[in-house]
């Protein structure tokens, strides 16, 4: 199962939409917002992937620790990309939250950590073109945070730095939008990789992420799980 490395993956809005492309939704109807329940009902199960597919629906946010500070980056202009990973600590976070790991048989490397975070009406839309905005400015940054203490006290300053990188990719049938990048943290002796694709659909936005660590890069989320996942969003908001 996808591991969601601390303050990297503590939540899943990862959303850098520069120059994605965008095609119609599949209805006229206005897409209904969804509960925490409904969000949690249109995630993809194993019947949906099939054979050779895991699906483990997770506690949103369930890795980040307690007491942690929200991490602040060295330009301001950036600030918005470590918000996105961490809407919980964030102004303006989502109204409901199911996160997913997805387990390929075939390929244990390709494994999918998958959020999926609904919105109020045009937010969803509002957080893609911010963080359109703040791509270009934002190759590179540094942030900082102070670790978690013992019994909630506070400890350590922690810098890191980051590489941000925007990669090519197809809007999925049947979304609004879609970006992919990669999020490099440079600051380790192994510089850890994360690789992911947004899909918007309606209110909802949509996260896959795979990681890579080692010098080996992180593999494109399976676009089957991809497919299947924004389907099941696009049919629960047309209910």
């Amino acid at each position: 199962m996808p591991h969601r490395p601390l303050s990297v993956l503590s939540c899943a809005l990862l959303a850098l939409a520069a120059g994605c492309a965008t095609v119609a939704p599949s209805s006229d109807r206005v897409p209904r917002l969804l509960t925490a329940d409904q969000l949690r009902a249109a995630a993809v199960t194993d019947g949906d992937l099939g054979h050779g597919y895991s699906v483990t629906l997770m506690a949103p946010g369930r890795q980040t620790a307690q007491g942690a500070d929200r991490q602040t980056s060295d330009v301001a202009a950036c600030q918005p990309v470590l918000d996105a990973m961490a809407p919980g600590k964030a102004a303006s976070g989502p109204i409901a939250e199911t996160d997913l790991g997805v387990a390929l048989a075939a390929d244990p490397a390709g494994s999918v950590y998958a959020g999926l975070l609904a919105f109020e009406p045009g937010r969803a839309a509002d957080i893609q073109g911010e963080l359109d905005r703040v791509l270009a400015q934002c190759g590179s940054f540094t942030s900082t945070a102070r670790s978690a203490g013992p019994a909630g006290g506070k400890g350590t300053v922690v810098r890191t730095r980051h590489r941000l990188s925007r990669i090519d990719t197809p809007t999925p049938e049947g979304a609004d939008g879609a970006s992919a990048f990669t999020l490099t943290n440079e600051s380790d002796a192994t510089s850890l990789v994360q690789r992911a694709l947004l899909a918007r659909a309606g209110t909802v936005l949509a996260v896959f992420t795979t990681v890579g660590a080692g010098g080996n890069p992180a593999p494109a989320p399976d676009q089957g799980l991809v497919q299947a996942q924004v389907a099941k969003l696009r049919e629960a908001q047309q209910q």
